[in-house]
């Protein structure tokens, strides 16, 4: 039997985390699942065991707990071997990150998303991450125009970045715009012209303690 074959609901308390889940779940991310959970209801039943330990859906059952729910929809797959359950609590994740992205097709839906007024950031997606694939007009309008010819030389490339992280390498870009030599004409986005600079040095640094 398909464990999808038959959904129950079982008491939260009822449920045994895997000691040995290699997936992390954050507290942010564990109250976007909550917001995906209050937007959306439940649409992943959580996979456990016949004794309750959970296989899929660890940060799904951190969130109920957060919403105080005291009963969730659950699978049981049942006769698995330890073997099989261990290997799918580390596929299940897996899977999904080996997953890729149409950029063209995802910028549509979030720019469409957006004007019917949805709340973006219940995607998932964080804000940097939106503004990285929509542009107005004003922003269209400050990119330079190139000829064919001139493309080619030019990549676009988008970071997901730590607040943390972020911050260090937005102090890092103002200061090397500073730089005289940032301006090394290559590039009409000063922000590329910085970063570029910043890299080159990280690079002569290392190959100097060599």
């Amino acid at each position: 039997m398909n464990p999808a074959d038959k959904v129950e609901k079982w008491a939260i308390d009822k449920l045994v985390p895997y000691a040995r889940n290699a997936r992390t779940h954050s507290d942010e991310q564990v109250g976007q699942i909550a917001a995906s959970i209050k937007e959306w209801g439940w649409t992943t039943p959580i996979l456990v065991d016949e004794t309750g330990s959970i296989i899929a859906g660890h940060g799904r059952t951190l969130a109920a707990q957060r919403l105080q729910m005291t009963e969730v929809p659950v699978m049981v797959a049942k006769g698995w071997s330890d073997a099989k359950k261990r290997a799918y609590v580390l596929a299940d994740n897996k899977l999904a990150l080996n997953a890729g992205w149409d950029n063209e097709m995802l910028r549509l839906e979030l720019g469409e998303l957006q004007d019917m007024d949805f709340d973006l950031d219940l995607t998932g997606f964080t804000a940097e991450e939106i503004a990285a694939f929509q542009f107005d007009d004003d922003a269209k309008a400050e990119m330079p125009e190139l000829r064919d010819g001139d493309k080619e030389p030019f990549q676009q490339k988008t970071f997901t970045l730590h607040d943390e992280q972020a911050e260090v390498v937005e102090n890092a870009i103002t200061l090397a715009r500073t730089n005289p030599l940032a301006d090394t004409g290559l590039n009409e986005n000063t922000n590329g012209n910085a970063l570029a600079l910043i890299c080159g040095e990280w690079l002569e640094g290392r190959n100097g303690v060599r």
